[in-house]
């Protein structure tokens, strides 16, 4: 198969590409459980993954973190020893691969999507991996996404941290894309999507080597839609058209200090993937103090908890589901590291065992 990585930054338009692209037959593109991201920062404690305890116990984790997900794989079974035995290497990104494999497979599909935007940061690894993966790199103006992130549940809220993010990522994006050939690695901006989105999705399939199809724009009539939008206040627009007046929203819902902000932060950045300054010229940034920036993560922190409070309940159980996972992933390793052999999930994590002798 030839997976493709969605990478960017959050709040662009991911999940509508998503869509779009689970629209293809040839393509499936679940939700992402954001195996990599969650996940790579806890391999290590693993231990040797040559030794079929370690990598079992890997496999199982990645396994329930997609069970678990907020919008389930629909028909989607994980068969742990068969996910294993779909591993060329014994290593995380591996498995994200094998699960991906068996999720396409079960649609009918020849390739699969992943959309987890933060699998930027694991190109290395992707790169060392993969056979040629392709990349599309979905960007949007940081001031509209600056704009999304302050109403949603996740995230930075105050401008300063929302644009060193979106200016970081931007960089690791933009300087991948020197680096790969041409013909695996495709930009395209949430203005160019929404705005002519059948000539943009006729672009992606040239690019993915697909045969465009119109029922990529009826992405919002679909099951994966529906669940998407009633698993999260953040995907709510998904069973909606694509909504054309979407973008400079920041003119009309940001103040005037907020654009300072993020031009003084990100403006280069913004110069570089073409979106026009509106205070700020070239030159004349702001530098802020380290009082400012002092103020800048107070008011980031009470905004976060502002928020916190005004989630859904529902959607906080989902979330907590996988988090609670990875709480119990971190507690069983800290526990072996002491010495203990095992730390077992709670019973509402639990799902198949990983088996005890030479499962692999």
């Amino acid at each position: 198969m030839m997976p493709i990585f969605m990478i960017g930054t959050q709040r662009s338009g991911s999940n509508l590409l998503r869509l779009m692209l689970n629209q293809l037959p040839e393509i499936a593109a679940p939700h992402p459980p954001h195996i990599l991201q969650r996940l790579m920062p806890l391999v290590a404690a693993y231990g040797d993954l040559a030794a079929d305890e370690n990598f079992g116990q890997l496999v199982e984790d990645v396994c329930r973190l997609v069970e678990l997900n907020p919008v389930p794989w629909e028909g989607v079974a994980l068969d742990r020893e068969d996910v294993a035995s779909r591993c060329r290497e014994r290593s995380l990104v591996a498995v994200h691969g094998a699960v991906y494999d068996v999720c396409a497979e079960a649609k009918g599909a020849k390739t699969w999507c992943c959309k987890s935007l933060a699998n930027i940061t694991f190109v290395p690894q992707i790169e060392g991996y993969f056979r040629e993966p392709r990349y599309i790199y979905l960007y949007r103006d940081g001031r509209d996404v600056a704009v999304s992130f302050r109403k949603a549940v996740v995230g930075e809220k105050h401008c300063y941290h929302i644009a060193r993010e979106w200016a970081a990522t931007q960089e690791l994006a933009i300087a991948l894309r020197r680096k790969i050939e041409p013909e695996r690695f495709l930009s395209i901006s949430y203005e160019e999507l929404t705005g002519d989105p059948r000539r943009t999705a006729r672009l992606i399939c040239a690019f993915l080597g697909v045969p465009y199809r119109d029922s990529m724009l009826d992405y919002h009539r679909t099951d994966e839609a529906k669940r998407a939008a009633t698993s999260s206040e953040l995907w709510v627009n998904v069973t909606s058209p694509v909504m054309k007046s979407n973008s400079r929203k920041y003119l009309r819902e940001a103040t005037e200090q907020d654009i300072r902000i993020f031009e003084s932060v990100a403006g280069d950045v913004l110069d570089a993937l073409g979106y026009e300054r509106v205070f700020v010229k070239k030159g004349e940034e702001s530098i802020f103090s380290e009082a400012e920036i002092k103020a800048f993560d107070a008011e980031n922190a009470r905004k976060k908890e502002d928020l916190r409070k005004l989630v859904d309940p529902a959607d906080q159980v989902r979330r907590d589901l996988q988090d609670g996972l990875l709480k119990a992933v971190r507690e069983r390793q800290a526990a072996g590291a002491e010495g203990q052999k095992s730390f077992p999930l709670p019973a509402n994590l639990q799902g198949k065992p990983v088996p005890a002798k030479n499962p692999l």
